[in-house]
């Protein structure tokens, strides 16, 4: 019970359109876009700007400040809500999934990105 509890106690993860994280893109404000899938299905389709979420970038996101904002994405929004799930334990506290992932991208923002 007292995990549960804590777990209440964590800072929501926000769900972004595919068109407000373009909007977000297009702002300028500062943020990490985190892409969580394969190498290969990064190879089929990408969103500019994303970084693969590889060692690296899993070392260097944890040295930044917990208030950072970081959108995470996947193929369809699954992978990339466990990924902040993820980093809100590691106590961050701006936190986003692209609902829909990279495939509501394609549809909704960017038709060049191809689908997959």
């Amino acid at each position: 019970m007292a995990d549960r509890t804590a777990a209440n106690r964590l800072p929501p993860i926000g769900q972004l359109s595919a068109p407000e994280l373009k909007t977000l893109i297009e702002s300028g404000t500062p943020f990490e876009l985190v892409d969580v899938r394969t190498v290969d299905e990064r190879a089929l389709a990408k969103i500019h700007g994303s970084r693969l979420l590889d060692q690296a970038v899993h070392d260097a996101l944890l040295r930044m400040d917990r208030e950072t904002r970081i959108v995470f994405h996947c193929h369809h929004g699954v992978r990339s809500q466990r990924a902040a799930e993820y980093f809100r334990r590691e106590g961050f506290r701006n936190l986003y999934n692209l609902r829909g992932g990279i495939d509501a991208w394609s549809l909704l923002v960017d038709a060049s990105v191809p689908r997959y």
